[in-house]
């Protein structure tokens, strides 16, 4: 009996540790960021200008911003959990080559952005970068996209604006429904820091929305962006690019097709969308 209430402590410490380790090192797990200097000069191929923003809370973001001649509006896109601007910044081409200008800054931790991150930092920064976009366009020239973990994000700030439109690039239902899936050992709900609610957000968005998702991505599986779009049917569309994973949706010509469809085309919008659209 002895051996047994032995065993019984011993298994719930490792499980109080593991919990404990969860909760201090979560960040740690959930973001893998490359920190760059600030004298770090980017290269790219196309026109681009930095932007700083100093926060009133003592936090700094940096972004860069393509721009093209005659552009047809501005990409605000929200990049996922790894790395830094320096790499995502290659997918500007597939906006600007589209005849939009592109905007993306790093999250706080990333690249040359500094400061304490929180899950409402994160909203408060995208905000704050949102209001200084549109006195540079006019709202309806501005289109929020969010890929993986940038998906809530967006979502969060275009349900408190009027974009364009909102296009989600392999969105997870929810932060915590997404970690659950490999956490449902843990109280995750109670020690979640990032719960990240896009299907909440979801429903005060107003704009059209577009969901575009690779049927065979295993890391945010293709259902989360399904049950997404039946939360909102009559404002949004689903496009799965058959053989896609998560990490290589733009080397597909159907992504890009679908996304150029989505940008210029009106007819393909009316088609799709705008029939059935009806904003509340």
């Amino acid at each position: 009996m002895e051996n047994w209430i032995n065993i019984l402590g011993y298994v719930i410490g490792v499980y109080i540790l593991i919990c404990l380790v969860f909760y201090f090192l979560q960040d740690f797990f959930f973001f893998r960021p490359e920190i760059l200097p600030r004298h770090f000069a980017y290269q790219y191929a196309f026109p681009f200008e930095e932007v700083n923003f100093d926060m009133e809370d003592g936090g700094f973001i940096n972004g860069i911003h393509f721009k093209v001649p005659n552009s047809k509006g501005v990409i605000y896109y929200f990049k996922g959990n790894s790395r830094s601007v320096k790499g995502w910044g290659k997918f500007a081409r597939d906006f600007v080559s589209k005849g939009y200008d592109f905007f993306m800054v790093d999250y706080r931790g990333f690249g040359k952005s500094k400061g304490k991150r929180t899950e409402s930092i994160l909203y408060n920064d995208g905000q704050h970068v949102y209001k200084w976009l549109t006195t540079q366009y006019d709202e309806d020239k501005i289109i929020i996209y969010g890929r993986s973990l940038g998906s809530g994000i967006a979502t969060r700030i275009t349900s408190w604006n009027d974009p364009k439109m909102l296009i989600l690039d392999s969105p997870y239902f929810s932060f915590f429904h997404q970690v659950k899936r490999y956490g449902f050992l843990l109280p995750i709900r109670w020690m979640l820091k990032y719960q990240i609610r896009t299907d909440h957000f979801i429903k005060k968005v107003t704009c059209p929305i577009f969901f575009i998702h690779g049927k065979k991505d295993r890391l945010i599986p293709y259902n989360h962006s399904m049950d997404l779009q039946k939360i909102v049917p009559h404002q949004s569309h689903l496009f799965p690019i058959e053989k896609a994973h998560h990490n290589n949706l733009p080397n597909f010509s159907e992504y890009q097709d679908v996304l150029y469809d989505i940008l210029n085309d009106d007819d393909f919008f009316d088609r799709y969308l705008k029939k059935n659209y009806k904003a509340e």
